[in-house]
């Protein structure tokens, strides 16, 4: 793996000296005979944001389902909060929100959190209303989702994944399927829900912009089957304002990534 650094603004130092958030070692995943992802070792340290950028298909889904205990490596430990997956889940740990909202039809957007909630039986919750309030969804609370714009959906998704407070949160392209402009707000707001709390998330994204925008380290995939290529360190403030991202620095690091992901895609 090659790692790239860039001088600047050094990044909210993470609480390095506690059991790690994430730790896969030596993971491998094959289905059906073909192997999909192979010899993984990655840590994610607690309050830490990381994002995995690579080619469809190189296994950043695959990943990120076995962190979340929907599926199991062939070879290889994961270790959540230094717990099997399952257990992480059990116990609450874990939030999940992948790229189709994966919500109810037939249930209002209040609803769906609720139903959340009633699901992983949390007793460390924070309030639905309040979470859809704090979210900008106060006038959608009881509309269904297909009255929803795919923003307002994405929204009610996210906090479907957050209302029961998990201590890691994993997104796999949540705003792969919406327009420019709304993707952008959507980042922005992301970015500032998640300052707020500190809480350790793995992105799955296919835009080199998001992933600078939004995490502390990148993480550059292979083709099939998929090897972390590269990292790249971001450290940039933790507020990445207008003014940030047009600055030399950011515009740098969205190069270095981008070139770390030609490089990957050709070998």
């Amino acid at each position: 793996m090659r790692a790239l650094s860039t001088t600047g603004v050094e990044a909210p130092e993470l609480n390095v000296s506690s059991t790690p958030a994430v730790k896969a070692s030596s993971v491998s995943k094959s289905f059906a005979g073909s192997l999909v992802i192979e010899g993984i070792n990655l840590t994610v340290e607690q309050g830490e944001f990381i994002a995995l950028i690579g080619a469809s298909g190189c296994g950043k889904t695959t990943l990120l389902r076995m962190c979340a205990g929907l599926e199991q490596p062939s070879s290889g430990l994961i270790e959540i909060f230094g717990k099997p997956p399952a257990a992480a889940t059990s116990a609450h740990e874990i939030g999940v929100a992948f790229q189709r909202p994966a919500l109810v039809p037939c249930r209002t957007a209040l609803e769906n959190v609720r139903l959340t909630l009633k699901i992983t039986g949390s007793d460390d919750a924070m309030d639905p209303l309040a979470v859809l309030t704090h979210f900008g969804l106060e006038e959608a609370l009881n509309l269904y989702p297909h009255e929803l714009s795919g923003g307002m959906q994405q929204r009610v998704n996210i906090a479907c994944a957050l209302v029961h407070q998990p201590a890691l949160l994993l997104l796999d392209e949540p705003f792969g399927a919406l327009d420019e402009i709304t993707r952008e707000r959507l980042v922005d707001w992301l970015a500032g829900i998640l300052r707020e709390s500190s809480r350790t998330t793995i992105l799955v994204t296919h835009s080199v912009e998001e992933a600078v925008t939004l995490s502390t380290r990148v993480f550059v995939m292979s083709r099939r089957p998929g090897r972390i290529a590269a990292e790249i360190k971001v450290p940039l403030p933790t507020i990445r304002d207008f003014e940030i991202r047009q600055s030399e620095q950011f515009l740098g690091l969205v190069r270095s990534a981008r070139d770390a992901l030609h490089s990957a895609l050709a070998d």
